[in-house]
């Protein structure tokens, strides 16, 4: 026992020698830039600053008692006699680890600070040991008041930074004038901002603030009787910044820190510092032009949108959900749905480059397929409109008749469509099924977008950007994005499917049904190419011209059934935001090996003076009908 005793003690003082020569060696070191709000600083495409936040700050001696000890209270009640780790915490969290099997947390809010100010929130043991080597140096060189007045200005209160920011969103005040009721409601939101927000979750939020109210009580900062009074208060709630900030900026900025997080070259913080400059692609007013189309929702439903250079790759705008301070949640970069007939121009280019042309035709007709062994499947059009007779891919594109596009699909082979849409980089994992022509795959709208941008222009494979460059104080370059093209669809065949898709609008093709886009022609100016796709959850639009590629979803987080409300607002949305983005008519050169003839692009044969229809159609000269 002695003997046990004996090496016990041993490890004590070695433990204690190293961790003193460890915070001795930090008092020693450069002072760490903790203050995140100066750290990152955002530039748009015209060198303008930008910040998708207020950038109110509150001295700690400005804030509501009754919030600074709420938050010490719930998040680390040791916090004003530990040097950053909580030993016994840790060490108690641990053993309920392996006793009750479920996950519970253990760290300061020095090592919360710590961690927020890292780019990565990766769990390899790399950054562990930065985020611990980063916590002490904190704590020796700055005073714990310090520590947490940097803290609680920094902290997502459901997708506003910093409390003093938060306490006017909410509350319409000052941080200083909180009530216990009031304070104790903001503290409980750090934890899971989206799902303690008050405003979109009340009732989580009330629970969570029980939660708040006994840690009060456990640590001796106020009275049963306190919390009582608390609970009786009648909040209200006010859900707004009296600022010019724009509600879906944030989600523009989310997608810069995530490809920030990606640049491998780049050193995994930027602690010894004095921050770095951040040069982006954004353009704020296209931007604001973005997010002023988001009337045209008149309810629940959620969007997102993503504005590019198809050119350069440059995103211009992003939007992920009507307004972040209500739903962190981006959807451009992370939802993926069924993309419906929007998968279809790759699959119309596929079967251009196998031969097909504008004048190709198949039966629109009432169509059962007959796959795999003696499987089913039964497509149908749009409100059950068939023409019942031949007709052209130029008239298929324009009504996105669905029995033509699996007739085509079938027809190519249903790895075609599959490798196609590999070459453009939408990279799912789509299945060659017939409902694949269809677009029964779920792909992510940035994805998508990846993929329209090769017909955009014409034929160029370019991953979408957010970031120009960066760097730093100085201004030493840390970072320039460099222009990585590859030619993976032939130009010719390109522009030809350009042309088909300006066929959604065109009032020549009026027959037997319309075009889908043709609702909305009269506010057409410039000339784009367009395609929709619809489900039964999900309504989305494609289209483009030179300058620009606009992608746009509208539908419900929960899948519930779209309808006509909807998808009548993401037409309004798209051409309002194409037409005041788009200051040129500009269109496509036609190339050297392409004519242009004057057929009746319901049948596909050359027009003649008696026919109903007459439009251009284009062809790779030599295949044009005669």
């Amino acid at each position: 026992m002695k003997r046990f005793f004996y090496i016990i003690t041993i490890l004590f003082i070695f433990f204690m020698l190293v961790l003193t020569s460890v915070y001795t060696v930090a008092y020693f070191t450069p002072i760490p830039i903790i203050n995140g709000a100066n750290k990152y600083e955002f530039l748009d495409s015209n060198n303008q600053k930008f910040s998708a936040s207020s950038d109110k700050w509150a001295k700690l001696e400005d804030i509501s008692p009754n919030l600074i000890n709420a938050t010490v209270a719930l998040e680390d009640k040791n916090f004003y006699n530990h040097k950053g780790f909580d030993y016994l915490r840790i060490g108690k969290s641990l053993w309920n680890n392996l006793t009750t099997k479920t996950v519970q947390g253990a760290s300061t809010i020095t090592q919360q600070l710590a961690k927020n100010l890292f780019l990565t929130f990766d769990q390899t043991w790399e950054r562990k040991i930065k985020e611990a080597w980063l916590t002490v140096r904190i704590e020796t060189q700055y005073t714990k008041d310090e520590i947490l007045e940097v803290y609680l200005n920094t902290i997502n209160y459901g997708g506003i930074f910093g409390i003093e920011n938060a306490s006017y969103f909410y509350f319409n005040k000052s941080s200083k004038d909180l009530t216990l009721a009031e304070a104790t409601i903001l503290a409980g939101i750090p934890k899971s901002p989206s799902y303690y927000s008050p405003i979109t979750n009340q009732e989580n939020a009330l629970n969570r603030q029980k939660v708040v109210l006994n840690s009060m009580i456990n640590n001796n900062y106020i009275t049963k009787e306190n919390k009582e009074e608390a609970l009786r208060e009648k909040l209200v709630y006010y859900g707004a910044l009296s600022t010019d900030k724009l509600k879906t900026l944030m989600y523009f900025q989310n997608a810069v820190m995530d490809e920030l997080k990606s640049i491998k070259n780049l050193p995994s913080s930027f602690l010894d510092i004095d921050g770095i400059k951040i040069y982006t692609t954004l353009d704020i007013d296209a931007q604001k032009i973005m997010e002023d189309s988001l009337k045209y929702i008149k309810n629940d439903a959620e969007v997102a949108l993503v504005l590019t250079n198809p050119d350069t790759g440059a995103v211009r705008g992003l939007i992920g959900g009507k307004n972040y301070a209500l739903s962190e949640y981006n959807r451009a970069l992370y939802s993926k749905r069924q993309v419906g007939s929007s998968i279809k121009p790759f699959l119309y280019y596929a079967a251009l480059e196998n031969g097909f042309t504008a004048s190709s035709t198949f039966t629109s007709e009432e169509t059962t397929f007959v796959f795999g062994e003696n499987e089913l499947y039964s497509p149908h059009n749009y409100g059950n409109l068939y023409g019942n007779k031949e007709i052209t891919m130029a008239a298929a594109i324009a009504y996105s008749d669905n029995i033509y596009a699996v007739k085509t699909h079938l027809f190519l082979g249903e790895d075609v469509l599959v490798n196609t849409l590999k070459r453009v980089g939408i990279d799912s994992k789509a299945e060659s099924l017939p409902s694949l022509a269809l677009g029964s795959t779920e792909i992510n709208l940035l994805d998508m977008i990846e993929g329209y941008q090769c017909l955009a222009n014409l034929g160029y494979k370019i991953s979408p950007y957010f970031i120009e460059k960066i760097e730093d104080a100085n201004g030493n370059v840390l970072y320039k994005h460099e222009d990585a093209r590859e030619l993976v669809l032939d130009p010719s065949i390109t522009f030809i499917l350009n042309e088909l898709l300006t066929g959604t609008y065109a009032s020549e093709l009026i027959d037997y049904t319309y075009p889908t886009c043709i609702g909305f022609r009269s506010q057409i100016s410039k000339k784009y190419a367009i395609k929709s796709g619809t489900t039964d959850t999900d309504n989305l639009l494609f289209g483009y011209n030179p300058d620009y590629l606009l992608g746009a979803w509208i539908g419900f987080d929960n899948n519930q059934k779209t309808n006509n409300d909807n998808s009548y607002a993401l037409k309004q949305i798209w051409i309002d935001i194409m037409e005041k983005c788009s200051k040129e008519n500009n269109w496509y050169d036609i190339p050297d090996n392409v004519v242009g003839v004057i057929t009746d692009p319901i049948s596909g044969k050359l027009a003649t003076n008696d026919s109903d229809h007459k439009k251009i159609l284009y062809y790779i000269n030599g295949t044009q009908p005669k």
